[in-house]
């Protein structure tokens, strides 16, 4: 099972922290950079479209809904931290799977 030291559980709640590259080539969600999940978007960092991007790639790899996914910090960096509300109980094993997908 993979460190995933970048989740916090707080009640039902909790904190992802992620390492934003806007305007990539290829959208991914995965790898770690300086502890925190890796998310890459083709948006650009303009006007919260890369923010949404995220929102969208993170719901879409852990099987959330993105309403479910919230930015609480860093809104023009790439160290950002969102909070997921009412977070499934396996979203952990959920982030080691995608650290390390079965072949």
């Amino acid at each position: 099972m993979s460190d995933v030291s970048f989740l916090s559980s707080y009640g039902p709640d909790a904190v992802l922290k992620v390492h934003a590259t806007p305007g990539a080539k290829r959208e991914s969600v995965g790898g770690v950079h300086d502890g925190a999940l890796r998310v890459c978007v083709t948006a650009p960092a303009d006007k919260g479209r890369a923010n949404e991007a995220i929102i969208k790639a993170i719901a879409k790899s852990l099987c959330l809904k993105p309403r479910q996914i919230e930015l609480t910090s860093g809104l023009t960096s790439r160290r950002k931290a969102f909070r997921i509300v009412d977070a499934p109980s396996d979203l952990s094993e959920r982030l080691s799977q995608l650290l390390n997908p079965k072949p």
